[in-house]
């Protein structure tokens, strides 16, 4: 029987939410096109990958720490598979979760997120542990709405595997880390069977979070460190770009990733489209427009309620507004580049017309 979970089974992983402190710039990479058949065993030993440069190294999730470990990210793509290999430093190498669709990340975990169309919501997420655990799940909206999240959807087809510089669940040696290799096949991400979705120079929102933890080793085995009160204590949330919160699911803060028809070993270039950036602006309305109602108990009327400032983008400035319906609200801004009608709902969908 599927599964529908929703937001309250996540309240567990979530109490550390905060609001959006700012706008992060996200982060951008090119993920160049391969030829080359890429065998998933867990190294970074294909060819193709030593065509192709790593991400920039993790940075904590509010941007504003190093991580006690490296981590950095490789990507490639052909018309399969989306690559990923995922390079992590970890002097402890442990897990002991082996049951699909656990709640992977109470061991230490690489996550992936993925939005196809930038809108949001429909979006997936994966979990990995060190024993190649895997947790799948679709989820239509961010946890700040009210949403559902699919336990029971699969990403059949795709190919996960893990090599270890070290020794795994060895509490009596120190080690120096594990890496991921992924090959995502882009059906799992098709919304209709004859949908044509493989993003030949487009560009996905994307982002990748590493959960560690602090460790104790209790007769023998790894486990997650405790306090004083035998509270478990808080995980380390490492990530490529970051997100300026304690939330993964603020979908419009993740990276761009591009998929250039480029052979790996080419050259291609990516700018993140202007109207990208009008987003982010509109975004951080909106975010303040759920925080004025908090305060007053009602929806602002005017969006200089919500911002003194006006909102400039590329030299360029924008003129929002905010209209209430009968069916909610929506935010919604004329692009001064391309002159589409860009629009965010009262549940965060982002729409462009």
């Amino acid at each position: 029987m599927i599964k529908f979970i929703t937001s309250l089974f996540f309240s567990i992983s979530m109490m550390t939410f905060g609001q959006s402190k700012g706008i992060p710039v996200p982060e951008s990479y090119i993920a160049y096109h391969t030829s080359d058949a890429i065998n998933v065993d867990g190294k970074d030993t294909d060819a193709s990958w030593n065509k192709v440069d790593w991400t920039k190294l993790f940075i904590d999730i509010e941007g504003v720490k190093k991580p006690t470990y490296d981590t950095q990210v490789k990507m490639l793509w052909d018309d399969t598979y989306f690559y990923i290999l995922a390079k992590m430093e970890e002097p402890h190498v442990w897990a002991d979760i082996t049951e699909h669709d656990a709640i992977i990340f109470y061991n230490n975990d690489f996550e992936v997120f993925v939005d196809p169309d930038g809108d949001t919501h429909n979006y997936y997420e994966i979990e990995v542990n060190a024993i190649n655990t895997i947790w799948d799940l679709f989820i239509n909206k961010p946890y700040r709405e009210s949403n559902v999240v699919l336990n029971d959807w699969t990403a059949t087809g795709m190919k996960t595997a893990i090599t270890i510089d070290g020794t795994l669940n060895n509490p009596k040696d120190t080690d120096k880390g594990w890496i991921l290799e992924m090959a995502i096949p882009w059906d799992v991400f098709k919304k209709a069977y004859f949908e044509e979705n493989v993003p030949k120079d487009d560009f996905w929102r994307v982002n990748f979070s590493r959960v560690n933890w602090d460790h104790d080793i209790i007769d023998g085995k790894y486990g997650r460190k405790k306090d004083a009160e035998g509270n478990y204590l808080p995980e380390y949330n490492w990530v490529w770009s970051s997100q300026g919160v304690i939330n993964m699911h603020e979908p419009e803060k993740w990276g761009y990733v591009y998929f250039s028809s480029t052979e790996a070993g080419g050259k291609d270039t990516f700018e993140i489209p202007k109207d990208e950036k009008i987003k982010w602006e509109m975004y951080g309305l909106f975010r303040a427009h759920k925080k004025y109602y908090e305060t007053n108990k009602q929806w602002a009327t005017s969006v200089e309620q919500l911002s003194a400032s006006p909102m400039v983008v590329e030299g360029k400035t924008i003129q929002p507004k905010i209209e209430t319906h009968s069916f909610g609200w929506t935010i919604s801004a004329k692009s001064p580049f391309t002159d589409k009608m860009l629009i965010i709902k009262e549940d965060g969908e982002f729409l462009s017309q």
